[in-house]
């Protein structure tokens, strides 16, 4: 169990301003500390991550949505493989949503979320979310303010329909500075394991940043609940983002109590079947 459950979500919850990418506000202030910290939040998140699988499997309905947003190169695919990779695999799963493709512009943008939503017991992850669907198209000039709104309260309604049906929704926002993210473009250049990393349209992308800021901004104020608020996770450091979306996972799998169901059968009784087998058993 975590003690003084909601710390860390009280601390990186976006109230206001977002913290300095470079930060480090709650927590570790040390990569090495933070790699420490982060092997024993494995084995508490694993622990839960079992319990909710388990509660699932016999018969739960509860989940947890994890949505990843950030600029290129924040982290998001990192996070996954550092975070998510502490548990067992069967009880979690991943989604990434890039451009939708020409069937799923037929459909109302929500239909390829619904698609990957997470069932009982099982951690969802968005690599990417619902949210690029207001985000990308009002960076290009192609959501008039009308259409914006209404965006915001389909997602609202889809956010409510979700915790109505049992998943925690976990929003979180890996901040990175553009100082950061051009030394991780460069990288990706130079280093031809990584070359597969690069996409030129990122640069684009960045060349943007400014709106960007200004359309997540207005996400963060119209789409912060008190059901599914977002967090900003500093994420320059990628040891301390990843200890950080761990410790998140963990609070919100705490508060929720995950249960091992009770066998539908007499263990006791199993258990004398068993010797009545004879073996070293």
């Amino acid at each position: 169990m975590v003690e003084n459950t909601s710390r860390v979500r009280d601390a990186l919850r976006i109230d206001g301003a977002l913290p300095d990418p470079g930060s480090t506000p709650i927590g570790p202030g040390k990569k090495p500390k933070a790699l420490a910290k982060l092997d024993s939040a494995g084995e508490r998140l694993s622990a839960l991550q079992e319990a909710l699988y388990a509660e699932g499997v016999g018969g739960g309905t509860r989940s947890v949505l994890l949505v990843l947003q950030g600029m290129d190169t924040s982290g998001k695919g990192g996070t996954v493989s550092h975070v998510l990779g502490l548990v067992n695999p069967m009880g979690v799963r991943y989604s990434a949503f890039k451009k939708p493709t020409a069937a799923e512009r037929r459909h109302h943008y929500l239909w390829r979320i619904r698609k990957r939503l997470p069932g009982p017991g099982e951690i969802g992850v968005f690599d990417r979310s619902h949210y690029e669907d207001i985000l990308v198209p009002r960076v290009n000039g192609l959501l008039t303010g009308a259409e914006r709104r209404r965006r915001y309260a389909e997602i609202d309604a889809f956010e409510a329909e979700l915790a109505e049906a049992g998943t925690t929704v976990l929003k979180v926002f890996l901040h990175i500075s553009p100082e950061e993210q051009l030394k991780r473009l460069k990288a990706r250049l130079v280093t031809p394991e990584k070359r597969w990393k690069y996409n030129p349209g990122d640069l684009e992308a960045r060349g943007h940043w400014g709106a960007y800021a200004e359309a997540y901004a207005d996400i963060f104020k119209k789409t912060s609940t008190a059901r599914a608020p977002w967090y900003a996770v500093p994420a320059d450091h990628k040891w301390y983002r990843n200890w950080a979306v761990a410790e998140l996972l963990i609070e919100t799998l705490t508060e929720l109590k995950p249960k091992f169901p009770e066998p539908g059968y007499d263990a006791d009784a199993e258990l004398a079947k068993l010797k009545g087998v004879g073996g070293s058993a």
